[in-house]
């Protein structure tokens, strides 16, 4: 392949890839409330941690890892399972914690163990989704030509990492503005609802939702 149609993948699947991180999703979702309850530290570090999901899903793409899937489904049935039960566990603290008094649910300094709590949490929230490896392995299939060397497939994988990294943190810089976190915070209790029902919900579908075909 030239360098021209190298680069015209990279950026077909660059495109492709923000229109899907730009979609609101569960990373989305895990983005937004760390901005407004607990700053744009922990939110930056859940980017990252996203972002590190993408790449490893990206690489996982690269070489087949929907092929894998339906060769042996039990693998798959394991990230759903999983993948299901952490978010509805994510769920249910996020409604406990809703139900608590100010004082209980307060926001504290973030310490270093917070930060990296919040690294875990979204490279966990994007890496047990079992979407993810499935759209991943189809947006490759679908832009990546038949015998794609490794370093295209790298690139790729580099440049969907770069896109989650930016696309996240404008969000978070945008919704850590004193005036836009101040609208959130007023109803961060039907915040903390809503994402701990729509996290729940989402994993439950995980877990009972069939396998690929």
């Amino acid at each position: 392949m030239t360098l021209t149609q190298d680069f015209s993948v990279i950026a077909a699947i660059t495109a492709f890839w923000l229109v899907a991180m730009i979609v609101p999703g569960l990373d989305f979702l895990l983005v937004t409330r760390l901005a407004v309850m607990k700053g744009r530290p922990a939110a930056l570090q859940a980017t990252f941690g996203i972002a590190s999901g993408v790449a490893v899903w990206g690489v996982a793409g690269f070489f087949g890892i929907r092929a894998l899937f339906i060769a042996a489904p039990w693998l798959y049935l394991a990230l759903k399972i999983g993948g299901g039960l952490y978010l509805m566990t994510v769920g249910a603290k996020l409604l406990m914690s809703s139900w608590k008094n100010e004082g209980e649910a307060g926001t504290a300094s973030l310490t270093a163990d917070q930060r990296s709590n919040s690294f875990f949490a979204g490279f966990l929230t994007n890496l047990l989704n079992p979407k993810a490896p499935i759209f991943v392995s189809s947006l490759f299939a679908a832009s990546m030509p038949q015998h794609a060397s490794i370093y295209l497939g790298l690139t790729c994988v580099a440049a969907m990492f770069v896109v989650a990294v930016v696309w996240f943190a404008f969000v978070t810089l945008l919704l850590s503005l004193d005036r836009v976190s101040a609208v959130f915070l007023k109803c961060r209790r039907w915040i903390d609802r809503c994402a701990g029902v729509a996290f729940m919900a989402l994993g439950l579908r995980f877990i009972t939702e069939r396998s690929p075909t």
